[in-house]
């Protein structure tokens, strides 16, 4: 074999060697990608929370409520789990339900924190793919109440990033499967509930009138039982007077002669 021809070619360990580095390039480059790093205890910033704060402070008070799904407390009372989980339901709160005209101050802080959330995606491990929907409930309250509850997920999960940065590493599959599967079906029964107020308007309504209905008809027959009984009672005493024998001997009395 010429010197050129052995230089022209690499021997298969060589070939095999690279590939094996390729690969082991390529798994640990997909690892990072999956696990979080430290940089995720300083992405949610203050500057975060003021906007948070300002879509708040801008929205009108009002009594009007809207239906959103979130993370039941009840049945997820672990911190870490509570917060992964509403992570991805604050995500598609803000790309479906919080929506503000074009090109408007508001509008633009949503795209703020979709951005912010876009990039905590990566603090977050993924174990809820085979629960979506667990721990989940129907809410109904009102715009302010659901801002407060956003701003209260950033401010708690910035709290436990700055503690541990790896915090969210954890597998709450288990925790997830524990909750009822039909935890998201229970709509919220209660004063936040707006059809509540109705139900028992038309509940209650019917029944006070069929009661005034009856107590009225009571009260109707018993004053004309008590008006065909009156005249008997009165006339009785007379036709005895006039009937008696008492007085039928006055009768004859007076027509005696003097």
């Amino acid at each position: 074999m010429t010197a050129r021809g052995a230089a022209g070619r690499c021997p298969p360990t060589t070939w095999l060697g690279s590939w094996l580095l390729l690969a082991c390039l390529l798994v640990s480059w997909s690892a990072a990608e999956k696990m979080p790093s430290k940089h995720c205890s300083h992405i949610i910033t203050n500057s975060h929370l003021m906007i948070l704060q300002s879509l708040i402070d801008s929205q009108m008070q009002t009594s009007c409520q809207i239906a959103f799904e979130f993370v039941d407390q009840d049945q997820l009372n672990d911190p870490v789990c509570y917060l992964k989980k509403a992570f991805l339901l604050v995500q598609d709160i803000m790309e479906d339900t919080l929506r503000f005209k074009d090109n408007t101050p508001n509008a633009n802080f949503i795209l703020k924190l979709q951005e912010l959330s876009l990039q905590l995606k990566s603090c977050f491990t993924k174990d809820h793919e085979e629960h979506d929907k667990a721990c989940v409930r129907t809410f109904y309250e009102t715009p302010l109440q659901l801002l407060e509850k956003i701003k209260n997920v950033f401010n708690e999960t910035r709290n436990l990033l700055n503690e541990n940065w790896n915090v969210f590493s954890k597998n709450c599959s288990e925790s997830f499967a524990k909750c009822s599967s039909q935890g998201h079906e229970r709509q919220h029964v209660g004063l936040s509930d707006p059809q509540l107020p109705g139900f028992v308007f038309h509940l209650l309504v019917p029944s006070i009138i069929l009661v005034l209905l009856a107590v009225g008809g009571l009260l109707f027959y018993r004053r004309r039982w008590r008006s065909h009984r009156e005249p008997q009672t009165v006339d009785s005493p007379m036709e005895q007077s006039e009937g008696s024998p008492l007085t039928q001997d006055e009768d004859r009395q007076v027509e005696l002669p003097v």
